[in-house]
């Protein structure tokens, strides 16, 4: 799906926000050993009039299958940047879905960096 943009586009979509994850994810060895939270935010974009018509959940993208997954995924899981969980979560919902246009936002609740206490954040299309 090279070159398509549903920010441009319109469509239909399914989003999830605010999925919270504990993750062992930093480039810093405790971030890893000790894990942090995440929050992870997703849209997947694909017709869903038939969903809407026939009230049926196989013609839609099932968040829960991915809320799920990645729930256990963040158990075993550990890298050292947050691009690269971003990056295994598009995979995953690949996987899942299909070559759907999709979004990943992955948020770093609080990188240990002194003297910030803001949030940081990837974001990845495919």
């Amino acid at each position: 799906m090279s070159g398509y943009d549903p920010r441009r586009h319109g469509g239909d979509a399914v989003h999830v926000k605010g999925l919270r994850l504990w993750a062992r994810i930093g480039v810093l060895p405790p971030e890893r050993e000790l894990g942090q939270w995440f929050e992870l935010e997703y849209s997947l974009w694909r017709e869903l009039g038939s969903a809407a018509a026939e009230d049926d959940i196989t013609q839609t993208a099932d968040y829960g299958l991915a809320i799920s997954r990645l729930q256990v995924l963040v158990q075993t899981f550990s890298c050292h940047t947050i691009e690269r969980f971003a990056e295994v979560v598009l995979d995953l919902l690949t996987e899942l879905y299909g070559p759907l246009p999709m979004r990943v936002l992955v948020l770093k609740c609080q990188a240990p960096l002194p003297g910030f206490a803001g949030t940081v954040a990837v974001e990845r299309w495919r």
